[in-house]
């Protein structure tokens, strides 16, 4: 209990706004209406483990979740565990990544993987502190995986729950931080059932972005996407797609495949192997 209440003061922002207990108890009931009605169901939520909750939430960062519930179930599938997935070839793991986008993601996770079984015998850490210093893992995620995964009272943001605050708390306020929501979202939590209350705030956010609009662009934080189509991200998967299907590929087989500069393809290149994700053998290309 003590270990609790010191990562609730960690994931707290040092304000919290004052709220009576009435307001507090008719916004949380207001939310679980609609949850009582409209929960939507998720593997990752029916079956909960450390192990699916951190691939899920993994997925889940700037991934719709109509994407990951096909993808979720395969790679599970493929790998059921830390030590599985750590063990794996990286090519495997992209290879059944692919279609989820933001593949240093896949890198990432699979070098998280490797990190648990070394250092923590397999075994999820239950400390965002220790889980914010794994790859690609920042606050809000090692946050929301403490959440689901060990269902701890903490402190997080992201987008369907801005979406709530933004909503209910700020009005016409433009340029508000995820630090002011923080403080909302701390003085409203559930701490009888986090876990349960977190699916609901993230199900009703959804439901007001179909029904009132994006209330992210009153964010400080917003930043419209770019168009997908003709990006580095798009040519980026597609030089992965073809070291998938060939295992290697020189940089002048890559420029006549993708018909891109040669330039722009080199750039590329040489980013994927800085982030590890692929690695020069010679003047050959391939998968790290």
């Amino acid at each position: 209990m003590k270990k609790e209440q010191e990562l609730k003061k960690r994931t707290r922002p040092n304000e919290v706004v004052k709220l009576s207990p009435q307001e507090i108890t008719a916004f949380q009931n207001k939310i679980y209406r609609y949850y009582m009605k409209h929960r939507r169901p998720f593997a990752w939520r029916d079956v909960i483990s450390p192990y699916r909750v951190f691939i899920s939430e993994v997925m889940l960062q700037q991934t719709q979740t109509t994407r990951v519930i096909d993808k979720f179930a395969l790679f599970l599938s493929v790998f059921p565990d830390f030590a599985t997935l750590a063990q794996s070839p990286f090519s495997e793991v992209l290879r059944h990544w692919k279609g989820l986008g933001y593949n240093r993601r896949a890198r990432f996770l699979h070098d998280s993987a490797a990190i648990i079984v070394e250092q923590f015998d397999g075994e999820l850490p239950a400390d965002p502190e220790i889980l914010e210093r794994l790859p690609g893992i920042g606050p809000a995620t090692a946050a929301s995986i403490c959440v689901f995964a060990f269902d701890m009272a903490l402190s997080f943001v992201e987008t369907n729950i801005r979406t709530v605050y933004l909503y209910h708390f700020f009005g016409d306020q433009e340029n508000v931080s995820d630090r002011e929501l923080l403080s909302f979202v701390s003085a409203t939590v559930d701490h009888e059932r986090p876990r349960e209350w977190y699916y609901a705030l993230m199900d009703y956010g959804v439901m007001l972005k179909k029904s009132v609009g994006n209330l992210n662009r009153k964010s400080r934080h917003y930043v419209k996407q770019s168009k997908f189509e003709g990006s580095d991200r798009q040519v980026r998967g597609r030089i992965l797609e073809l070291l998938l299907e060939h295992d290697s590929l020189s940089v002048t087989e890559l420029v006549a495949q993708l018909t891109e500069p040669a330039e722009r393809v080199q750039r590329l290149i040489d980013t994927l192997a800085a982030e590890q994700i692929v690695q020069y053998r010679g003047q050959q290309v391939l998968l790290a």
